[in-house]
């Protein structure tokens, strides 16, 4: 399979003169997310947790769940990859409404949305009572957890990283890419088949915009924890959806920007 990181050769300018080490660089290609046959998408992504992506962009994207997915092949071809999906009948309807064939650089998180009112798109709303209700000792040991889970970031510093962490057993997973919108698919598809959505968090490492808060809320997590800022559609959405958005999160502090009520004092 194609490496998820590459050394390559750099100057480095510095007080002590010229130097010429490599540098571990993530590597990115074209990843064709494939259903039935159709090209859907062409997202630039890290190449590795393929599987783990399929389910949670099909998820997220409103495409299927993971029971009416029937197979997932990753299949290396020349410029890049192409994810092979294979959907039952049942979703056959929800892919026509999707018309889409497009590259979705890095930071692109509407995947060929081809109207105003697909962009907007709001995830049936959570239950108002989760029962997940963490302490702000817990939110501040799961934002404090992120790092050591970063293991592609902490060899290269330029990857996202969405994590999982629950009451019971902390950081259960954490799923990195050079697209935030790519980390939190992967790591949508590893919670649908691991974990109950329900029970725990959700951890970013980038700022939540409104494509953000979609995903989160269409895998039924009621937490999102994030340590850069929200935008402010981003904390709106998460309000009318029931999602408790917390950002600006560090081991000593964190903001509460929706539903606060679930944070037990």
């Amino acid at each position: 399979m194609q490496p998820v990181a590459r050394a390559l050769p750099r100057l480095v300018f510095g007080g002590s003169g010229l130097d010429t080490p490599e540098r571990l660089l993530p590597d990115e290609v074209p990843v064709a997310v494939v259903f039935n046959g159709s090209t859907q998408a062409v997202m630039m992504a890290t190449p590795q947790d393929l599987v783990d992506f399929a389910y949670g962009f099909a998820l997220t994207e409103g495409i299927a769940r993971p029971g009416e997915i029937e197979s997932i092949e990753p299949v290396p071809v020349p410029g890049g990859i192409d994810l092979r999906i294979w959907l039952q009948p049942g979703p056959a309807d929800r892919l026509a409404q999707r018309r889409r064939s497009m590259i979705g650089p890095v930071g692109c998180g509407l995947c060929g949305i081809d109207s105003l009112e697909q962009a907007l798109r709001e995830p049936v709303a959570l239950a108002t009572d989760s029962g997940f209700h963490p302490t702000p000792d817990q939110v501040r040991a799961a934002i404090a957890a992120l790092p050591a889970g970063q293991d592609l970031h902490n060899r290269t510093r330029a990857v996202h990283a969405a994590g999982w962490w629950t009451p019971a057993e902390g950081l259960q997973a954490v799923r990195e890419d050079v697209g935030r919108h790519n980390a939190l698919d992967k790591l949508a598809g590893h919670v649908l088949r691991n974990s109950d959505p329900a029970l725990g968090a959700v951890v970013l490492t980038s700022r939540v915009s409104i494509d953000l808060v979609q995903k989160v809320v269409a895998l039924r997590a009621s937490i999102l924890i994030a340590v850069s800022a929200p935008t402010a559609a981003a904390v709106e959405m998460a309000g009318r959806l029931g999602l408790t958005l917390i950002a600006l999160a560090r081991a000593e502090r964190f903001e509460v920007f929706s539903h606060p009520g679930r944070i037990t004092l």
